[in-house]
């Protein structure tokens, strides 16, 4: 347990985060709130996507702004929950009711997802909540949430900005990662810059699962679905390729659009489940044989956590860079295998299931995977330095 208590009272948390395509983000903010919580400090988490089953968790108060979405895959636009190009008079409005929800909760701690290393297209918001933050007669620590690895900027002055957001207003970067495993400056050279500000808190996993309800040899997720049905159906053909007949579980993600999931339904055979979202996932993959997936931060988590052989397709539409350094990597010390979503077919991925399944997992390295409880006492302890 952390000491989270200011003047007596249970030191308070406001905690931003906006899911924009899949559901990483308001995953792994989730775990972390929860962990906060459980360390004594009073939570408020503040959404800006579409509503995700079962997270936040039961306990963490929610602050749900009118959601907006990524409207392409390469997050160059947004809309509104009914596909609507978000206007002047929507981000007026969802700065005005974040500020109203940063006011009323008084936090002694401001955590910000992501920003100012991503989420750019939320400046609408964020830069006057910064302002707020710096202005706020008892300012509170103000403190950046990343991933192990960042997306490459290649738009020129980027860095610039990010290093003087960060120097002017931020007094912590929590990086949710193993630094024996990748660090910041890797996918950020200028983090020198602020390299005294940097907290390495571990990968964000989850804790250790429930014994499994149901037992599937191989188990196939897709993340949140928006763009997953090329790996699903690739791993469809790989399955009839292989002539598998073990019991195979393939999640396609709440975003999958209907129609297809209904087509998917439809033509699989007897031995392979289909289903939209399984909350169990963690557990599923403790009793599974082999995971097919792509390589988002919370999936690899859980397959560190299950200690699965794996198979990872890495996203990479529209410039994405992320999951494929965070896949080769894996592959690098023997923890996965990898298909490149280029050259993802039933054909490459049935290759990759097969020398997958003949990796030894015991002599690759361990991770750190406790992120979550580690960030609640990284917070604890800038909040007693502070004084």
């Amino acid at each position: 347990m952390t000491d989270a208590t200011i003047m007596g009272r249970r030191s308070r948390v406001f905690f931003y985060v906006q899911h924009l395509l899949g559901i990483g983000h308001i995953v792994r903010a989730s775990r972390v709130a929860e962990a906060l919580k459980h360390a004594g400090f009073e939570v408020t988490l503040v959404t800006g996507g579409s509503m995700v089953q079962g997270f936040p968790p039961p306990g963490i108060r929610q602050v749900q702004l009118p959601a907006v979405l990524a409207s392409n895959s390469g997050f160059s636009a947004l809309a509104d929950q009914q596909g609507h190009p978000v206007d002047k008079a929507f981000e007026v409005h969802r700065a005005a009711l974040l500020l109203e929800a940063f006011q009323q909760a008084e936090p002694d701690v401001v955590i910000i997802e992501a920003f100012p290393f991503g989420r750019r297209q939320m400046r609408f918001e964020l830069l006057p909540l910064l302002q707020a933050v710096k202005t706020a007669p008892k300012r509170p620590l103000l403190l950046s949430s990343v991933r192990d690895i960042l997306q490459e900027n290649r738009k020129a002055g980027r860095d610039e900005e990010t290093i003087r957001l960060v120097n002017d207003h931020f007094d912590g970067i929590l990086v949710h990662g193993d630094a024996g495993f990748v660090r910041l400056e890797e996918t950020f050279p200028r983090a020198t810059e602020f390299a005294g500000k940097i907290h390495y808190t571990g990968l964000v996993a989850p804790g250790e699962p429930s014994p499994p309800t149901e037992r599937f040899d191989v188990v196939v997720s897709a993340g949140g679905g928006a763009v997953g049905a090329q790996l699903i159906g690739a791993a469809l053909e790989a399955q009839q390729r292989l002539g598998d007949q073990r019991s195979w579980c393939v999640i396609t993600g709440p975003n999958l659009p209907i129609d297809e999931f209904d087509r998917l339904n439809h033509d699989t055979p007897p031995n392979v489940t289909i289903v939209r979202f399984r909350p169990d996932l963690p557990a599923l993959l403790t009793g599974a044989e082999l995971s097919i997936s792509q390589a988002g931060y919370n999936t690899v988590c859980d397959l560190l956590r299950a200690r699965c052989r794996s198979v990872l397709v890495p996203f990479a539409a529209g410039g994405e860079t992320e999951q494929t350094v965070r896949a080769e990597k894996l592959a690098e010390l023997g923890l996965a295998e990898v298909v490149v979503e280029t050259e993802l077919t039933g054909e490459t991925l049935a290759a990759a299931a097969q020398r997958a399944m003949a990796m030894t997992l015991d002599r690759a390295p361990a991770l750190s995977l406790d992120g979550a409880r580690q960030t609640a006492r990284i917070i604890s302890d800038l909040i007693n330095a502070r004084g």
